[in-house]
């Protein structure tokens, strides 16, 4: 929203911007971040970048929502020891098979029909479909894998807990792993979780 503006570049990929009788500035937002400049200032921007950077701030490098080939995810929140996102995966989509050495995770479906593939260990892997509002925690350590073998789109809750929750926390496993996970088809999470009742792991994973 704009009244009485003159020589100004105002933008906005995030909250609604108002302004009223200013001139000569440049106003760019995100959903993250707010820049307000002087227009004859604005190429001075990788200043405030290295000021970012000087202090710790995610903001310099990182954007809330990245895009991927498979679909995107976007930070909703963060704190000490918890992070959480929301993950859409497109039709078709696959995220790799891959596991995290410092934190653990609770997925929500949220929209669609998400196929989850996860297991301790490469020999004890399971498929399973979760529908919407269906949930299930992925353990410290475990290999897991998300993806959307329907025509519509999928979105899950993710909420991420540990003592470190930066992006390069991931190991990622060879696709030779997969065609042999899917031989047999996907389970159905009332079938997982009975499996689960009879073991250690009854610990109500699945939700």
């Amino acid at each position: 929203m704009m009244i009485d503006l003159r020589d100004c570049l105002v933008r906005s990929t995030g909250p609604l911007v108002a302004t009223l009788g200013v001139s000569d500035l440049v106003v760019v937002a995100t959903p993250d971040a707010v820049l307000v400049a002087s227009a004859g200032r604005a190429q001075d921007v990788k200043a405030i970048v290295e000021r970012l950077r000087a202090e710790g701030r995610g903001e310099a490098d990182g954007h809330t929502e990245v895009h991927r080939p498979w679909g995107s995810y976007r930070t909703l929140d963060r704190g000490p020891g918890f992070q959480v996102k929301q993950i859409r995966v497109s039709p078709g989509g696959r995220l790799s098979l891959q596991s995290h050495r410092h934190r653990a995770e609770h997925w929500v479906v949220t929209e669609g029909t998400a196929r989850v593939t996860r297991g301790p260990s490469r020999t004890a892997l399971e498929t399973l479909d979760l529908e919407k509002n269906r949930s299930i925690d992925i353990p410290l350590g475990w290999i897991h894998r998300l993806e959307n073998p329907t025509d519509r789109p999928v979105v899950i809750v993710e909420v991420q807990s540990g003592d470190y929750l930066a992006e390069d926390d991931i190991e990622r496993y060879g696709r030779r792993l997969w065609p042999r996970l899917t031989a047999a088809g996907p389970t159905t999470a009332a079938a997982a979780s009975r499996r689960h009742a009879a073991g250690a792991s009854s610990r109500r994973l699945i939700r």
